[in-house]
């Protein structure tokens, strides 16, 4: 089974969010599970030199635009045994930052045709062309409508993951016919076209054989009105050629027994658990006291995250609660002053940490007691996988990947591996703390929590085995 992914982002060439870590977890699963599997990235600018100065030239070709055509390189590096291929144009890609400019559009409908149009050029032809999120969501029409009648691309089959449905890529509709020179048969209701405009992601969504998304939980709640985003109509109709399979993490690079970015490792002591604790609580310039328990967050500071529901209650919480709290991330300006300015108000017991670090971000899973994730909306969500992994218990709201990862603690028999709640209302959220915190000063019961955490599988191997069900049911009906 040979399988190409495209996408905007993958680890460790390029991050902006969860996306760029399933591209780079997932594909060394699946080959684990037998495929020959390679990834086809945009080479940014703002790649490390490191992987830069190692890419080897493997073709220079041009790709058609609309009424142009637009240089294209292809340079390629073997990353952990996968090939990772990388799409080449100074115009497109040579500049700081990935998304946010105002031709977008243009850049990924480039990035999309050359995908395609580089394939016979490769050693390597795809069984199954993986295409991820909005960015890549052009492939399996431009497929359909510009390649299938040519016998290299007429058995390969496509599958598109939507990994976050708020962000859908829509563009006017001059892209649709100037840039990829698509003609109107697609740019339908039942097509490419949304209210007037060409949407990226509901392409993929409609021309691909089979599409995922990253939990069953969230498969289900975008067949909503609420969580659709006017896409839930579509996606209720693929009856089962939609499927929600949970995300996994790097279970190599995120274990406490391995990781050189925490003060002490470990696997499931809890003592030595509490030796992060102390050191991170040094770190972060609070009371050193192993007794308090410390709640964080690792997060993007922007309003689907929950943080209204935090800010509505953290002056209660801290002012009446011995506890202790710490935020890390980046985001909306307003949330940035919001905690910088709660943590100059409690400095015993808080701490905002406004900016993004990958070893503090492992550092506060490691040192920490109880991970708050109470987000409107979590398609699957990573952190909760790795707090887990860390032995930092989640508390998190019960939507998407959070309520198929997260079991709520049952005191009687000793399941479950969280707390969670399910209303998205601060007190609520507050109630669902102190119960956690209860829990915390009960050694018995919190010994047992951490423990069912530490002792789950997160890794991709379940997931990859879903995957390759899904790419073998759709080559074997096309045969």
């Amino acid at each position: 089974m040979k399988i190409l992914f495209a996408a905007a982002e993958g680890h460790p060439f390029i991050k902006t969010g969860g996306l760029a870590d399933v591209i780079g977890a997932l594909p060394q699963a699946l080959k684990k599970a037998g495929a020959d599997v390679r990834v086809m990235l945009p080479k940014y600018k703002g790649i490390p030199d490191e992987y830069k100065q190692a890419m080897k030239p493997v073709i220079v070709t041009d790709v058609p635009l609309g009424w142009h055509r637009q240089y294209c390189g292809i340079e390629m590096i073997i990353h952990d045994g996968i090939p990772v291929y990388f799409v080449d144009n100074e115009y497109y890609f040579g500049r700081d930052g990935v998304y946010g400019y105002m031709d977008d559009g243009e850049r990924f409908a480039f990035f999309n045709r050359a995908v395609l149009e580089v394939l016979p050029l490769l050693d390597f032809k795809p069984d199954v062309l993986h295409s991820h999120d909005w960015h890549a969501g052009m492939i399996p029409l431009l497929l359909k409508a510009h390649y299938a009648h040519e016998s290299f691309y007429s058995e390969i089959r496509t599958v598109f993951t939507i990994h976050n449905l708020l962000y859908q890529g829509v563009f006017p509709h001059s892209l649709f016919s100037d840039l990829l020179e698509l003609d109107d048969r697609y740019f339908t209701m039942d097509g490419a076209e949304y209210y007037g405009n060409v949407n990226f992601l509901k392409s993929g969504i409609v021309y691909s054989d089979h599409v995922t998304t990253v939990s069953p939980t969230y498969a289900q709640e975008v067949k909503t009105s609420y969580y659709g985003y006017g896409l839930d109509g579509l996606l209720s109709s693929l009856g089962e050629r939609f499927t929600g399979i949970v995300n996994g993490i790097d279970t190599k690079s995120y274990n406490p027994a391995t990781d050189n970015k925490i003060p002490v490792k470990y696997r499931t002591s809890l003592a030595k658990k509490t030796e992060n604790k102390i050191e991170l609580q040094k770190e972060l310039g609070l009371p050193v006291r192993p007794d308090a328990p410390l709640m964080v967050m690792v997060t993007r500071l922007v309003d689907s995250k929950g943080l209204d529901l935090v800010c509505r209650i953290l002056d209660e919480l801290l002012y009446y609660d011995d506890i202790q709290f710490a935020v890390l991330g980046t985001g909306d300006p307003a949330y940035e002053h919001w905690f910088r300015e709660a943590a100059y108000r409690y400095p015993l017991k808080m701490s905002a940490q406004i900016k993004f670090n990958d070893g503090l971000s492992r550092r506060f899973y490691a040192g920490s007691d109880i991970f708050l994730m109470p987000s409107k909306f979590e398609p699957c969500g990573i952190s909760q996988l790795l707090a887990l992994r860390y032995g930092s218990v989640p508390l998190v709201r019960e939507t998407g990947g959070l309520n198929d990862t997260v079991q709520a603690y049952n005191e009687f028999n000793g399941e479950g591996n969280g707390f969670s709640f399910t209303s998205f209302n601060a007190h609520d959220m507050l109630n669902t703390i102190r119960l956690a915190v209860k829990f915390y000063r009960e050694p018995e019961h919190w010994k047992k929590i951490v423990k069912n955490g530490m002792n789950g599988d997160y890794s991709w191997d379940v997931s990859a085995d879903e995957y390759m069900d899904i790419y073998r049911g759709i080559t074997v009906a096309s045969i």
